[in-house]
């Protein structure tokens, strides 16, 4: 493990190949990206933290897609 507690790496793929240490890091990206809005937003750079903010959305919903993958459901909430 490193030292913040997430596993270096994940070998594990899922049913339908989906390698769970891409939703890793991309969980790790999620949690950088809110950080990193919430320090713009303490900065008063209030256009900055917006960016992040979406960046951060978009690294969580691309994770939440590879572990619903991972569970056997379909690709994207579009495919239901």
């Amino acid at each position: 493990m490193e030292s913040n507690g997430v596993a270096a790496q994940i070998d594990v793929t899922g049913q339908r190949g989906v390698d769970l240490a891409e939703a890793a890091r991309q969980l790790e990206q999620a949690a950088h990206e809110a950080r990193v809005a919430f320090d713009c937003l303490g900065l008063d750079e209030i256009d900055r933290a917006h960016t992040h903010a979406i960046m951060a959305r978009t690294a969580a919903d691309a994770a939440e897609n590879a572990l619903r993958v991972a569970l056997g459901g379909p690709r994207s909430s579009g495919d239901f």
